[in-house]
């Protein structure tokens, strides 16, 4: 299995990005698929997830409203989107993929991408 994520950079407060994950030796009608951050000098944090049973997507609180993670199953590619950014959305960006029906926690995820970092500025 590989996740291999893209489309971070430079923003504005304010503006939008748009993350892919690009999965490969996986489905993603047997895996939940998921994003966290990781902030300088914070522990990894959930941002959004997708579940393999229902397909139905939870948010965290902090970004609620403003993220929304979808999925092409034909293309392997797991997205998020991301708008009106803040600052404190700064941080690095792992895809990661788990086995469970649902799963918010770090250690519930057996595979991880290599992280794209996201950087918002004032």
């Amino acid at each position: 299995v590989q996740l291999q994520a893209s489309g971070g950079g430079l923003v504005q407060a304010g503006g939008s990005l748009r993350l892919s994950c690009a999965a490969s030796g996986l489905s993603f009608y047997t895996y939940t698929m998921a994003w966290f951050r990781q902030a300088t000098g914070k522990e990894r944090e959930f941002v959004g997830v997708v579940g393999r049973s229902d397909g139905n997507t939870y948010y965290a609180d902090s970004v609620k409203g403003r993220f929304s993670i979808s999925k092409d199953n034909a293309k392997g590619t797991f997205y998020l989107q991301m708008n009106t950014l803040k600052l404190e959305d700064t941080a690095v960006y792992y895809c990661a993929a788990s086995p469970k029906s649902i799963a918010y926690q770090v250690s519930q995820f057996d595979y991880w991408g290599q992280g794209t970092q996201v950087t918002v500025s004032s």
